[in-house]
């Protein structure tokens, strides 16, 4: 359960940038919201692999792989994110209402593929 209260952390810090860079391209430069949620995702990405890469998983394996592995997770998140804010949007709702909605889909789906997966101990169990 600690753990999983630091990628929430974790993640609630990567979800700011995720946010604040959504709501720029969106509201000042008028970019679709299915956009700017792609793009926000990519800069949310970074800041959750690093963070959970020391605070969360305490990972001190071959930085690479665990970094593919974790854009992949999260490129999978962020398709995901950009289809409910594409749909939100569609169905009349305000498009950070879709963001909240993606960003809540996938959070414990991500946690337990990252635990799993991405930062497993080289012995091969879960951290």
């Amino acid at each position: 359960m600690q753990r999983f209260v630091r990628y929430a952390l974790v993640g609630a810090i990567a979800t700011a940038a995720h946010y604040a860079l959504l709501a720029v391209v969106v509201e000042w430069l008028h970019w679709p919201a299915w956009l700017g949620s792609g793009l926000g995702a990519v800069l949310g990405a970074q800041v959750a692999f690093f963070g959970n890469r020391v605070f969360t998983f305490g990972h001190e394996g071959p930085i690479v792989p665990a970094w593919l592995k974790f854009m992949g997770t999260a490129a999978a998140g962020a398709l995901l994110g950009m289809l409910i804010v594409a749909v939100s949007v569609q169905w009349g709702l305000h498009y950070l209402v879709g963001q909240v909605m993606a960003t809540l889909a996938s959070l414990v789906l991500t946690f337990l593929i990252n635990r799993a997966w991405t930062f497993r101990h080289p012995e091969g169990r879960a951290p």
